[in-house]
């Protein structure tokens, strides 16, 4: 049964009817026509659907909407500010940290939660930090480079 919820992403409120059992993914993708957090897995295992709730990267294709109800959710949408992308995002460009992009939503969401919380990581950290996210790819190395690259940017 539909009911009303009120969820803040990317700074603004706004208030949806949603079964409270719904994935955020969907939510996301469907009522705020979001397209940055992807469907992979629907498990929880592989991370393209991740998002900051609260600065943690969070899975969302299983986790109900209404869990979401007062966290602050920033998708990978929101990272940019007035127009200009943030540091993470710049550098996977920079070092080109992406083949078929399915994983790059999930792995730039995890790199800016870990900076936001360790600045000056270690190569461990970043491993420790990415290994949530699936990457059949085999960029992991860009993934670091990139990740070291913000983190020295965002400190200049």
């Amino acid at each position: 049964m539909p009911q009303s919820i009120t969820l803040k992403v990317n700074g603004k409120s706004k208030t949806i009817s949603a079964d409270p059992n719904e994935p955020l993914l969907y939510v996301l993708r469907n009522d705020f026509d979001l397209k940055g957090a992807k469907y992979g897995c629907g498990l929880q295992q592989c991370g393209a659907c991740m998002v900051l709730a609260d600065s943690k990267a969070e899975p969302t294709c299983l986790r109900p909407c209404v869990s979401f109800e007062n966290m602050e959710i920033t998708t990978l949408e929101g990272l940019q500010q007035n127009g200009k992308l943030h540091a993470v995002q710049q550098a996977f460009i920079d070092v080109q940290a992406a083949q078929c992009g399915y994983c790059v939503n999930g792995m730039i969401i995890s790199a800016v939660a870990l900076l936001e919380n360790t600045p000056n990581p270690s190569d461990q950290e970043i491993r420790t930090a990415l290994n949530p996210v699936i990457c059949r790819c085999g960029t992991h190395s860009r993934f670091i480079q990139a990740v070291k690259l913000a983190s020295e940017t965002s400190n200049a």
